[in-house]
């Protein structure tokens, strides 16, 4: 990724915080000699979002679905410890393509501390790639037993297991929608950020990815460094490993993810630059699952933000997390990229 990108994707996700606490600063601030106002629910999320302390992260590992020894990383509230340590919800979080669980543990900040809920992020592994599993089915299966793994490895950490989630970006947005699809008892509610729905067309897409001067220089050129990992963790292109390629498509699973009546968000960006045509992944998907099944609890929110920025504490994964249950209520009006919401009115669907 260029140093230029990374300059101005970070002075976007700081921006709108720093907007919405001036506006909601100025808001509070009464007339001069009039009696002080009481401090609005937003007003209150926003200030705890940058007072809470940050999650604990401990690091724990766990053995694949092929026997490597991998890292996962446990984050929890500050003050949960042995001795205070009841039940709390899981979070699910598999990580994007090319980073590794610790990477992904940067999005959480402090928002455990605010629900009191503990997130796991596995360093996964593919069927034969450690950073591109691109939802093998080993992965997945390793992701369902995340809950098992954080209460071996972490004796005093208590699971509820009627509260277990899954949130994920890009390729683990891919991975989240894989596993709502292949365990979908295991789920209480699952959030898919700017991820693929259609393996064989984001592997078509991949050519077409902007490489600058420092891209090249790293990858040659990204988008055709990225076929040539696919058919190595594929074992084929879409033409001459069709059914592969498949299997690793959420879109595939449709019909299971529709009847699950799992609580879904479908987040996705018009100008997403890594997830091309996402009007044909994410929103596809979201259009097909509406068809199979409208009663489905399944929403979609879209606007224009870069890659899986929506998935930030500074931006809008309070919102998400507040449409889970996971952060009270008040957080769902922390929206700073104000995206479109699309979704039943009263989904009414028994799994």
């Amino acid at each position: 990724m260029a140093t230029t990108y990374l300059i101005r994707t970070g002075l976007l996700r700081a921006c709108p915080v720093a907007a919405l606490l001036l506006s909601s600063t100025a808001a509070a601030l009464p007339p001069q000699d009039a009696p002080a106002s009481p401090v609005q629910p937003q007003g209150a999320a926003l200030a705890e979002l940058q007072t809470a302390a940050p999650a604990r992260r401990i690091t724990i590992t766990y053995t694949t679905h092929d026997g490597h020894r991998r890292n996962a990383y446990v984050q929890l509230s500050a003050d949960y410890r042995p001795g205070s340590n009841p039940s709390i919800p899981l979070v699910i979080s598999p990580h994007g393509r090319a980073v590794d669980g610790k990477i992904n543990t940067r999005r959480w900040a402090n928002l455990p501390t605010i629900g009191r809920f503990a997130v796991v992020s596995p360093d996964g592994y593919g069927r034969l790639l450690p950073l591109h599993s691109w939802g093998y089915r080993g992965q997945i299966d390793d992701l369902a037993r995340m809950p098992d793994v954080v209460e071996t490895g972490l004796s005093w950490v208590h699971i509820d297991r009627s509260r277990i989630y899954a949130v994920g970006g890009s390729m683990g947005a891919q991975e989240t929608l894989l596993l709502a699809a292949h365990h979908p008892h295991l789920l209480a509610g699952a959030v898919a950020v700017d991820g693929p729905a259609d393996f064989a067309l984001q592997y078509r897409n991949f050519p077409r990815l902007e490489c600058d001067a420092e891209c090249l220089s790293s990858w040659g050129h990204i988008g055709l460094g990225k076929q040539r990992l696919a058919r190595r963790e594929i074992g084929g292109t879409p033409t001459s490993a069709p059914a592969k390629f498949a299997a690793r498509s959420p879109l595939s699973y449709a019909s299971t993810l529709a009847a699950s009546c799992i609580p879904l968000q479908i987040w996705w960006s018009r100008t997403d630059e890594t997830v091309l045509e996402p009007e044909r992944q994410s929103g596809r998907l979201y259009h097909t699952l509406a068809e199979l099944n409208p009663n489905a609890p399944i929403d979609e929110y879209v606007g224009d933000w870069a890659h899986t920025d929506a998935m930030r504490p500074e931006t809008d994964l309070p919102k998400m997390l507040a449409g889970l249950g996971l952060l009270p209520a008040a957080f769902e009006d922390v929206e700073p990229l104000a995206a479109e919401h699309h979704g039943p009115d009263a989904a009414q669907c028994n799994r």
